[in-house]
This record gives C-alpha cells, sequence and structure tokens, in this order.
C-alpha cells in the first residue's frame, strides 16, 4: 500500500495549539483516523448522540442548530483538537445538513479568542460585490424600475456574492488551528455520502421553496426528486457535494476559487440555468472567474464594549452586528435593571436602546473599506450617553427615532432614516469552548433560506443571494449603497464575552436583522434579568429595529405585552416575509462556569431545537 505524507501534532498543554510533525503513514490509516470524527451512520445513532438542547461538563462544548454538526464539533474536541479546528469541521457539516441556510456558497464571520493571548481576534469572510456591478443593478432594464424583491430579485445571479466561506475555513485553521483542512472536511464529506435523516424543518424549508427551486433544473434535481421535497424519516445524500469538498480538501482553496469551479460558478451566475416554462425572470449577474480568484478574507479588529464588568467583544464592519449590540449595551449600562417587578421596565429599555442602535447603524455602518465607519465613537460610552437622554424611562419614543449626531453635546440628533430592512431571516451559528479555553464564534450564511435558489450543476451546493443586503435604492449618502468589491452590511452578531481573561459566553444566532436583538436579548436576561442561561435562551423574544411597533414572538406578547402597553410600546405578531414563522433567531451559545464547568446551550423549540454537547458530561 502507498505511504502519504501527513501532520501529526503535539498538543500545547495549555493553548492546544499543536507544533506540526510530519509523519509517514498508511492510505488506511488515515482514513481510519478521519473516521473517528464521522457522523453516525443512522438515525438512530443520531438520536442517541443528541444530549437535547442544553448539556453541562468539562472538557469542551458545542453548540448549534443541528446534531449532526454538534456531534462532528464534539468528537474533533475529543480527540484533541482546538475551538478553531472544532468550529471549520462544525461550519463544514453544517453545510452538509443545513444546505438552505449556509455551506460553501456564501459567507460569514468567525470571531476567535485566544486563551493563552487573551486576545479575541475576527475574520471577515463576507461574500464581495462583483468587480462590474453597476449602481443599477437592481433595476429592470425593461421597465426601468427596480425588480420586486421577491421572488424575483432574491432569486437571479445579480444578488450573487463573491462567496467568502471556504477561504474564511482555510483563515480559521492557519492562523488558530492545529488541524489540516484535509482532515477537518473528512467527517462533513463522510456525512454527505451517507447522508443525514430528513426531518420536519429540512422538509418544510424545501416546501417554503418549491417554486423557486422548481424554476431552477439542476436544483430541483437535487432537492426536489420525484418533483416533491424529501420525506420525514428518509435519508438525504449529496454525493456531489462530497465530491466538491473532496476536492477542497486536496488542492485546498484554490479548488474553489480558481479552475474549472470557478468557471462554472461564473457561467451559473452570468446565465442562470432556468426551466424555459418558469415564469421566474432570474437576472444574469456580472460576476466572473476574476472575481472569484481575487476574494480575500479581512483580518479585523473586534468591537469591544464593557458591560457590568465584563468584556464583550463583537464583530466590526462590514458587519453592525459588534457595533450596534455594543452600543445598546453600553446605553443600559446606565440603567439598573432587574428581573421580577422591574422586568417590564427593563424590556421597555432593552426596546429603547436597540432602536437607537439601528438608527445609527443605517446612518453610519457599510464596508470600512469604502464608507469611513466611527466604530470607536459608536462603541463609546460618550456616544450611548448622548442617546441615552433622548430615552424616556417611562414613555415609548415616536418611532422611527433619529440617529444621533456623533459628537454633538447634549442630545442632538440628525434626520430620522427609515428605509427598509430588506436581510434575510436564515443564516445559521455555532459557538465552541475547548479544554484550553479558547472559543470560537461563528455565523456563515448563504442569506435567505435556500440562498439564490441556484446550484451549481453537479456541485452540491446552494448559490448565496447576499448583495440584497445592499440598499435596494440607490442613494450616494447612503452608508450601505452598491459599488463594486464592496461588502454589504450584515446583522450577524457572532459574540464572545470575557471575564478577567477567561471566556464567560459565547453567543449568536441566525435571524437577518433580528440576529442583533437576539443576541442583545439573550446578554440582558442572562445578567441583567437573573436568568440562567438556558432560561434566557429558551424566553420569548422581541425585536425592536426602530419601526413603530415591536415585532415579538406571541408568548412575549402575552406574557408582557400588558405590562409593556402601559409604557406605549406596541407589540405585533412576528412572522418573516416567506413563511408564516413567528420564531425570532435560533440561538447556540456556552457559558463558562466556576472551575471551567460549562454549559452549552442551543434553541429547545425554535427551528426544531438544536444540539448542544459536551466532551465529558457532569
Amino acid at each position: 500500500m502507498s505511504q502519504l505524507v501527513v501532520h501529526s501534532h503535539q498538543v500545547h498543554r495549555r493553548t492546544g495549539r499543536h507544533v506540526r510533525l510530519v509523519a509517514a503513514t498508511s492510505a488506511a490509516a488515515v482514513a481510519a483516523a478521519l473516521l473517528t470524527v464521522s457522523p453516525p451512520a443512522d438515525a438512530a445513532e443520531a438520536s442517541k448522540a443528541s444530549s437535547g438542547s442544553t448539556a453541562r461538563g468539562t472538557g469542551g462544548a458545542v453548540s448549534s442548530v443541528d446534531v449532526n454538526a454538534s456531534r462532528v464539533g464534539r468528537a474533533v474536541l475529543a480527540s484533541g483538537g482546538n475551538a478553531a479546528d472544532a468550529a471549520v469541521a462544525m461550519a463544514s457539516a453544517l453545510g452538509v445538513a443545513e444546505p438552505y441556510s449556509a455551506g460553501i456558497g456564501g459567507g460569514g464571520y468567525f470571531v476567535y479568542y485566544d486563551a493563552k493571548k487573551d486576545r479575541v481576534s475576527t475574520i471577515d469572510g463576507r461574500e464581495t460585490a462583483p468587480a462590474g456591478i453597476t449602481a443599477n443593478a437592481f433595476v429592470d432594464p425593461a421597465t426601468g424600475k427596480p425588480y420586486p424583491f421577491t421572488p424575483q430579485l432574491v432569486s437571479s445571479g445579480v444578488a450573487v456574492g463573491v462567496p467568502g466561506t471556504v477561504a474564511t475555513w482555510d483563515e480559521a485553521l492557519d492562523r488558530f488551528g492545529t488541524r489540516s483542512l484535509k482532515r477537518t472536511l473528512a467527517p462533513s464529506i463522510e456525512l454527505a455520502r451517507r447522508g443525514f435523516r430528513v426531518d420536519q424543518t429540512f422538509r418544510n424549508q424545501t416546501l417554503d421553496n418549491k417554486t423557486r427551486f422548481a424554476a431552477f433544473p439542476d436544483t430541483a434535481k437535487l432537492f426536489l426528486p420525484g418533483g416533491d421535497a424529501p420525506k420525514v424519516g428518509t435519508r438525504f445524500r449529496n454525493p456531489q457535494l462530497a465530491r466538491t469538498l473532496t476536492a477542497i480538501a486536496d488542492r485546498g482553496p484554490n479548488a474553489f476559487y480558481r479552475g474549472s469551479l470557478a468557471r462554472e460558478i461564473a457561467s451559473v451566475v452570468q446565465s442562470p440555468r432556468k426551466d424555459p416554462a418558469s415564469t421566474l425572470p432570474a437576472p444574469a449577474g456580472s460576476l466572473t472567474a476574476k472575481d472569484l480568484a481575487g476574494y480575500r478574507v479581512r483580518n479585523s479588529k473586534p468591537t469591544h464594549v464593557r458591560y457590568r464588568g465584563l468584556d464583550v467583544y463583537g464583530m466590526a464592519s462590514s458587519s453592525s452586528g459588534g457595533t450596534a449590540v455594543g452600543e445598546a449595551l453600553n446605553i443600559l449600562e446606565t440603567y439598573r435593571l432587574g428581573g421580577g417587578k422591574r422586568t417590564p421596565r427593563s424590556l421597555h429599555l432593552y426596546l429603547e436602546a436597540s432602536a437607537r442602535a439601528f438608527a445609527d447603524r443605517a446612518a453610519y455602518v457599510g464596508d470600512p473599506r469604502f464608507v469611513k465607519v466611527p466604530t470607536a465613537r459608536l462603541t463609546s460610552q460618550a456616544f450611548a450617553d448622548s442617546r441615552r437622554c433622548t430615552i424616556d424611562d417611562a414613555l415609548a419614543s415616536v418611532r422611527p427615532v433619529a440617529a444621533g449626531r456623533l459628537y454633538a453635546k447634549g442630545c442632538g440628533t440628525v434626520v430620522a432614516q427609515d428605509k427598509p430592512d430588506t436581510e434575510n431571516i436564515s443564516t445559521t451559528h455555532l459557538s465552541v469552548v475547548d479544554k484550553w479555553g479558547n472559543a470560537a464564534a461563528y455565523t456563515l450564511t448563504i442569506e435567505q433560506t435556500g440562498g439564490s435558489g441556484m446550484t451549481v450543476p453537479g456541485r452540491g451546493f446552494l448559490l448565496n443571494n447576499e448583495l440584497t443586503d445592499f440598499t435596494a435604492a440607490y442613494d450616494p449618502a447612503d452608508p450601505n449603497r452598491i459599488v463594486p468589491g464592496k461588502r454589504p452590511r450584515s446583522s450577524m452578531s457572532p459574540t464572545i464575552v470575557t471575564d478577567r481573561g477567561q471566556v464567560k459566553y459565547v453567543v449568536g444566532s441566525p435571524g437577518g436583522a433580528t440576529i442583533i436583538t437576539t443576541v442583545l436579548q439573550i446578554l440582558v436576561n442572562r445578567i441583567d434579568l437573573g436568568m440562567t442561561l438556558p432560561e434566557a435562551v429558551a424566553a420569548p423574544r422581541a425585536s425592536q429595529r426602530n419601526s413603530a411597533s415591536t415585532p415579538a414572538e406571541p408568548a412575549f406578547i402575552q406574557r408582557y405585552g400588558p405590562a409593556l402597553g402601559r409604557y406605549g410600546q406596541q407589540l405585533t405578531p412576528s412572522g418573516d416575509t416567506f413563511t408564516s414563522a413567528a420564531e425570532i433567531g435560533a440561538a447556540a451559545t456556552i457559558e463558562v462556569g466556576r472551575g471551567g464547568t460549562l454549559t452549552a446551550v442551543a434553541e429547545p423549540k425554535r427551528r426544531g431545537g438544536g444540539s448542544a454537547l459536551v466532551v465529558k458530561r457532569r
């Protein structure tokens, strides 16, 4: 049998960073090593592997929306990998088992805490606009008017941005990880080959997109076999994706960003493969193979605020998550919040702080390569104090509220920003803490559920529709206007909270613009309202995004509606644009307690319930 040169590693006792040692081993030994972290072969094993939505223990912890991904992450940690290794392996598995929310056709944001250095770093793997895009790209040349947002614009080549996920994985492993990309992708390759058990959520998401998917024959062949969504309980296999991931594992990112796959991606975007019988316009985009070859991730400084003695780190622009969560926390820092009888007032202030953070997000945040984003000012306590003075402790503001003047003395404001929010509700998030105290918060996406609806023929993955996150109507003064090479503003908010040099919380969620409020509300629930982390995640949610009324889950309205009504807060039932779902977010979180005890918490019910696992249960 042939001998292969592979990397083995000697583990640093505290950091989990490995010293790479070159060793020869047989192909059979390599395969055996890879399969030690492969997902279960059948549904019964998967069910046994799941610990449900909460797990407590030591040795490392993972949390995600999917049991397959969580099991992969736990196995990586149990076999000596660190938080970065586990996060990339989980993300790849989510691209297999949650293909409508994430995958190699999209992008995301990676936040990492290095325990030895006591340092938080970030990777911006957001998609970019092609070099050939124009300011009026979203305008139908036949009518001179913007394409209808759904389903026309979201299901098109013009909505596809240059994907950043594969580059993010490579960068995360290179900077923070201990394992090769080949070894890290092995579990998801095996998952794609063996398949996973279809649940009701997967079937519902497929049916919600049936009309869009049916418009693209390659997508229909993969996700609508026989013209119907896969049945609950059946096994969904994706050998096309397994082959694509294998090529990336063998040849690295160049297998995606250069060569035949890059040309195929560009071809699909420029000439969408549409069923001639479909009435969906599917306008073409301008993305080229050169755009793919030129893609680079960015290593940016995280946002940072202090809250109740804790250090809260988030994602800076092109995401608005870190600045918005940070600004809202700074506003709330000046109030005495609490649970019990003080809960209604605390929630009133949470809603008011969130409205102001969203007003300032719209006014000032965009891609920092194209817009001067005042991150330091937006996350300063001085700016938060100027925003607090516009809040009435006892009465809701008339919304939309105006954005704050950055350096005004007193309560200076600027003209209100009242632009529709087009960011979709899909996406996924994972959280990891390893036995050395390193942590990863990673939010990744292909935009709305099902992305653009277009797959690359024979490659097994959906392309994103992230460019719809740009402000649709072109305004030269808008920080989120369309520009070639620019990254659209995002609300993804992967967040790591530390306490005196140790990780305390890892938090994140999907949900479009509701991601910001979901992360903010979980932190307020846990830190201020006296809830445990499982309670903080399970609690009903409301998402105030500077609108006249506040979308809220029915349970939130039932529990708090009358009390918040006395503050003048108007609550309306939540529900997204594409389905009747009333859920807000689908969080994946971890808390590190005394003595290093880990509490991993995923959603107990939202999106069908998530999966939290620890290496050693207590």
